[in-house]
């Protein structure tokens, strides 16, 4: 499952920094979305399948994250006035989650709290919630930016004002182990 990412990108999907820092370690390789994802064909694709991954801290909260995401949690009022990014991603799945009973079939594999997962279904229930899975890669240079106004507010992705590279980037995961996790995520749904 060797994938490559391209020699640079442009784009950035905000997620939390609990979740990336998951994702930096291998703990957790899915993402949930309703939005950023688009139908072509009768297929729901990702508007962006690869991606630096942006860090917010605004509106992640304890009680939406596991006991064991708290560790280095600090609550914010405002986002920082710089952000550093050390991982791109690249989504390799999109499943459609219908049931809530879905995803406690898949709690060892998330950090998520069960209010996040409830409001994640209960917010515009006429909409779709999808499981991305995301492999992860370590840049081989963290990379920071002025968090400008035109990276504020509610949306997933982020035009970034110029290219950075992900040359010599670093699986979080080899391809046996990532290969293993996606097939046992898949196996339970």
């Amino acid at each position: 499952m060797t994938a490559s990412l391209p020699p640079t990108l442009q784009v950035a999907l905000k997620e939390w920094a609990a979740v990336c820092s998951a994702l930096s370690t291998g703990r957790q390789i899915v993402l949930l979305r309703k939005g950023g994802i688009w139908e072509s064909a009768g297929e729901f694709q990702v508007e962006h399948p690869q991606f630096l991954l942006f860090p917010t801290h605004v509106h992640q909260s304890l009680n939406q994250l596991k006991p064991e995401a708290h560790a280095g949690f600090q609550p914010y009022n405002v986002e920082p006035a710089r952000i550093t990014m050390s991982l791109a991603g690249q989504v390799t799945d999109i499943l459609k989650i219908e049931p809530r009973q879905q995803m406690d079939r898949l709690d060892d594999q998330h950090i998520w709290a069960p209010p996040l997962l409830d409001m994640r279904f209960n917010y515009r229930p006429e909409n779709p919630l999808y499981l991305l899975l995301v492999r992860a890669y370590k840049l081989a240079e963290p990379l920071t930016v002025e968090n400008t106004p035109a990276y504020a507010g509610c949306k997933s992705w982020v035009p970034l004002a110029q290219p950075f590279s992900t040359q010599n980037a670093t699986a979080i995961l080899d391809d046996d182990a990532y290969q293993s996790r996606r097939d046992l995520i898949r196996s339970r749904l």
